[in-house]
């Protein structure tokens, strides 16, 4: 994967006056778009889109100091208008592209390269199982993103659920896991960075159709899920597996992401104080190489 990391860099510099797309560095890959998009952020910390756009400016701006016109420098890099390509220019540098042509100031945004970065081993447990079309069927709320501690809006929603709905989760529980569930998908595009907000369910999974309109459904078709078990300290630890599952055990698995919700439960221990025993499953499908 490290190799293929660094290919896909050296892939956009070679293509960034070429119009290229995501999906462009997908299919030089063999990957699906989803599932490298995804990887990308997780290892990087920025959405490929965005970060093809902040190389394509900082080479128009490498361009600018070097006395190519602004006309010519925005078509070279794909832009449809010079206004459109001033505009992202202002956004991203401060500076008009006529002032960094006449000024020669520099504003760059230098290209990735992957490293090798051991730190130490930790195992990750996984299960792979195979589970039918389900219904997620609970209460779900737009809510803004956040990586570490207790999410307030998402303890909100739960407090929402009136003891009705409670009742008809539990009669609509019918295959395993048979546990309250968080669902979230449908994330804006700057997760990685807490910004913005993504789709989050509460709520059971089952196969049942006659499903009360007193509660949200989202349909999920059958897939391959990643199932990984862990147990400590809740929330870090639950919050550590789901991030492990991205930026460690997918890019050396053989599986890639599907576009589904992904989901997890824990089960707190009454014995130790906010220590919990919890699973994430995420859908995938095998990728041969």
């Amino acid at each position: 994967m490290l190799k293929t990391l660094n290919d896909v860099i050296n892939f956009i510099e070679d293509n960034l006056s070429n119009d290229i797309k995501v999906n462009d560095v997908a299919r030089y890959i063999g990957e699906s778009d989803y599932h490298f998009r995804k990887i990308f952020q997780y290892i990087t910390g920025i959405p490929l889109s965005e970060y093809i756009k902040k190389r394509k400016l900082s080479r128009a701006n490498h361009d600018l100091v070097n006395g190519h016109s602004v006309t010519d420098t925005a078509f070279k890099y794909g832009y449809q208008s010079v206004d459109g390509f001033t505009r992202a220019f202002k956004s991203w540098s401060g500076y008009l592209p006529s002032e960094v042509n006449k000024t020669k100031t520099i504003i760059s945004f230098p290209k990735l390269s992957f490293y090798i970065d051991v730190r130490g081993g930790e195992n990750m447990e996984v299960q792979i199982k195979e589970m039918p079309a389900f219904t997620i069927a609970g209460v779900k709320k737009r809510v803004p993103m956040q990586f570490e501690g207790v999410n307030q809006a998402i303890v909100e929603l739960a407090q929402s659920i009136t003891e009705e709905q409670r009742a008809e989760m539990h009669k609509l529980q019918n295959i395993d896991p048979k546990q309250v569930i968080n669902a979230s998908y449908d994330a804006d595009e700057k997760f990685l960075k807490e910004e913005g907000d993504l789709t989050h369910v509460i709520g059971v999974i089952t196969t049942e159709e006659d499903i009360s309109t007193n509660l949200d459904t989202v349909s999920v078709d059958a897939h391959t899920w990643a199932v990984f078990p862990s147990e400590g300290e809740f929330p870090s630890t639950l919050q550590n597996t789901m991030a492990r599952t991205h930026s460690e055990w997918l890019p050396s698995s053989n599986y890639e992401l599907v576009d589904a919700p992904s989901f997890s439960f824990a089960i707190m221990d009454s014995e130790k104080e906010n220590y919990a025993y919890s699973e994430v499953w995420i859908a995938v499908k095998a990728h041969h190489r």
